[in-house]
């Protein structure tokens, strides 16, 4: 009797466990649920405005539709005079443009035909970005140089089909 008597306590103690553990999980899941769409968007709001202060989030261009135009010559560029320094200093830079194949104006645009007609006037807006700064500036702010060249090479197409600026061997004089 004693067996059976024990037998019985243990079947219901398994039973009340069963049941504890099921409620827990119903009441775990739903707040787990709710902590997770809530971190969802959190970490899309912080995403987006992290993406909002470079291109912006629709312009991730893959390598498959990127194209480069190299310009065919190294460009030596005046640099402004440093204060106290009668010297003049210079530039000398390779300059390379990534291109976005799928992007609006590179019909228009963007073949290297087209880009090598307006070699000259894309010349004259890096030059004219180069020349505001002294040799210590273009060598220390080189990034923000190049977001300047870009945004003026964009104003100029009126299109954002050149998405990044690269500058190659750099040497100054």
């Amino acid at each position: 009797m004693k067996k059976n008597l024990i037998s019985v306590i243990i079947l219901a103690l398994l039973i009340v466990n069963i049941v504890l553990t099921a409620i827990m999980m119903f009441s775990v899941v739903g707040a787990s649920k709710s902590t997770t769409a809530l971190v969802d968007n959190i970490a899309t709001a912080i995403n987006l405005e992290l993406a909002s202060g470079t291109r912006g989030p629709d312009e991730v261009v893959s390598m498959a539709d990127t194209e480069t135009y190299s310009f065919a010559d190294n460009m030596t560029i005046p640099l402004k005079k440093t204060e106290g320094d009668d010297k003049d200093h210079y530039c000398v830079v390779s300059v390379t443009l990534s291109i976005n194949t799928k992007a609006e104006g590179y019909k228009e645009y963007g073949s290297a035909e087209n880009l090598g007609t307006m070699e000259g006037l894309m010349k004259d807006q890096i030059n004219g970005v180069f020349g505001q700064y002294t040799m210590e500036e273009v060598r220390d702010n080189q990034e923000t140089i190049k977001k300047e060249i870009l945004e003026r090479i964009q104003n100029m197409f009126d299109s954002k089909f050149i998405y990044n600026v690269s500058f190659g061997d750099i040497m100054f004089g």
